[in-house]
C-alpha cells in the first residue's frame, strides 16, 4: 500500500476517534455555552464524522487506483474538517468567534474535495 493511501487511512482513523471524543466530551460535559450553540457543535460533529468516513474511502481508493485527483480530494477533506468543524467547535464549546470567517473556507475546501474526487473516479474508471 502506498504512502499516501496509508496516511488518508490513518487520518480518516484520526478523525473518526476525535468526533467520537468531542462527542463524549459534550455529552457528559455540557456548558451553557455549548447548550446555546448545540446547532453549532451538531453541524460540526456531522460533518466531521461524515467526511471521517469520506476519507477513509480515499485512502481505500488510492490504494489500489493512486492518482492525483484523489490525493487533492483527500487533502482537502482534511482541511475543509480543519476548517469548517473546527472553527464550528471553537465556536460552540469554546464561544470563541474570532475565527468564524475562515467556516466558509472550509465549506469551500469539502466542494472542492468532493469534485476532487468526481474527477478522480471518472479517469480512473477505464482502467482495471
Amino acid at each position: 500500500m502506498n504512502l499516501t493511501a496509508r496516511l488518508f487511512l490513518a487520518c480518516a482513523a484520526l478523525l473518526a476517534l476525535s468526533s467520537i471524543l468531542l462527542g463524549t466530551l459534550a455529552a457528559h460535559a455540557p456548558s451553557e455555552q455549548l447548550i446555546a450553540a448545540k446547532p453549532w457543535f451538531d453541524t460540526a460533529m456531522q460533518y466531521h464524522q461524515f467526511h471521517a468516513l469520506a476519507l477513509l474511502g480515499i485512502g481505500l481508493l488510492m490504494a489500489h487506483w493512486p492518482s492525483r485527483w484523489f490525493a487533492a480530494a483527500g487533502a482537502l477533506m482534511i482541511v475543509g474538517t480543519l476548517l469548517f468543524c473546527g472553527t464550528l467547535y471553537q465556536r460552540s464549546m469554546l464561544g470563541f468567534h474570532d475565527f468564524h470567517w475562515l467556516t466558509p473556507y472550509g465549506g469551500v475546501a469539502y466542494l472542492a474535495g468532493w469534485l476532487a474526487l468526481l474527477v478522480g473516479v471518472l479517469r480512473v474508471s477505464g482502467r482495471a
